[in-house]
C-alpha cells in the first residue's frame, strides 16, 4: 500500500453551487463594517501580537539534529537505548497516574 496514492486522488464533495454562490453573497453583505464601529485593544492584546511575532521566528525543532538522525538510520548506524525508552515509559506512567487522583 502506498500512502502518498490517495493524495493524488481528487475528492468529490458534491456541494450544490447555486446554494455556495448565494452563501458567498450573504457574507459578503456582512462583512461590510458599520462606519461607527470602534475597537479597542488592550495592553495585553499587544504583549501577545510581541510573543506571537517571536515564536513565529524561532525555530520548532532542531533541524540539523533531525538530518543527522534520519542520516544514521537511513545507513543502519541508528541504535535504540531500550533502557532510556523504559525509563521514559515508566515515568510518563507515573506522572499519567499521579495526575488521575
Amino acid at each position: 500500500m502506498k500512502i502518498n496514492d490517495s493524495i493524488k486522488q481528487p475528492i468529490d464533495l458534491a456541494v450544490d453551487k447555486a446554494n455556495v454562490s448565494s452563501n458567498k453573497k450573504a457574507e459578503q453583505a456582512s462583512a461590510t463594517p458599520a462606519a461607527s464601529e470602534n475597537v479597542t485593544l488592550s495592553s495585553m492584546a499587544s504583549q501577545m501580537k510581541t510573543l506571537e511575532a517571536k515564536v513565529a521566528n524561532t525555530e520548532v525543532f532542531d533541524a540539523q539534529k533531525v538530518d543527522s538522525i534520519k542520516s544514521a538510520i537511513a545507513s543502519g548506524q541508528f541504535t535504540v537505548d531500550s533502557g532510556k525508552i523504559a525509563d521514559g515509559l515508566v515515568a510518563s506512567v507515573k506522572d499519567f497516574l499521579s495526575t488521575q487522583r
